[in-house]
C-alpha cells in the first residue's frame, strides 16, 4: 500500500509584518493550522487542530474586547 502524496503547504505572513523578516507564518491544511517562525523556515513548527486554533484566536482577541464573559460563562480570571 502506498502513502498518498504529501501536499505542499502554502505559508502566509500577516499584512502587519511589514518587510516580513520578524514574524510568524501560518499555513492552513484541512487537518491542521501550522505555525512557524519566519526567520527559521526549516525549523520547528507547531500544528493545531482547527477547533483549537479558533479557541486560541478567540482568547487572544479577548484583550481587544471588554472583559466580561458571555451570559452563563465563567470568567477566566483575566
Amino acid at each position: 500500500m502506498r502513502n498518498p502524496p504529501v501536499q505542499p503547504i502554502h505559508w502566509q505572513k500577516s499584512t502587519y509584518s511589514g518587510d516580513g523578516s520578524n514574524c510568524l507564518e501560518i499555513a492552513a491544511t484541512p487537518a491542521f493550522i501550522h505555525i512557524r517562525d519566519s526567520k527559521i523556515a526549516e525549523g520547528p513548527q507547531l500544528a493545531f487542530e482547527p477547533s483549537v486554533w479558533r479557541l486560541f484566536i478567540f482568547h487572544a482577541a479577548a484583550d481587544r474586547r471588554p472583559h466580561r464573559p458571555p451570559a452563563g460563562q465563567p470568567s477566566l480570571g483575566v
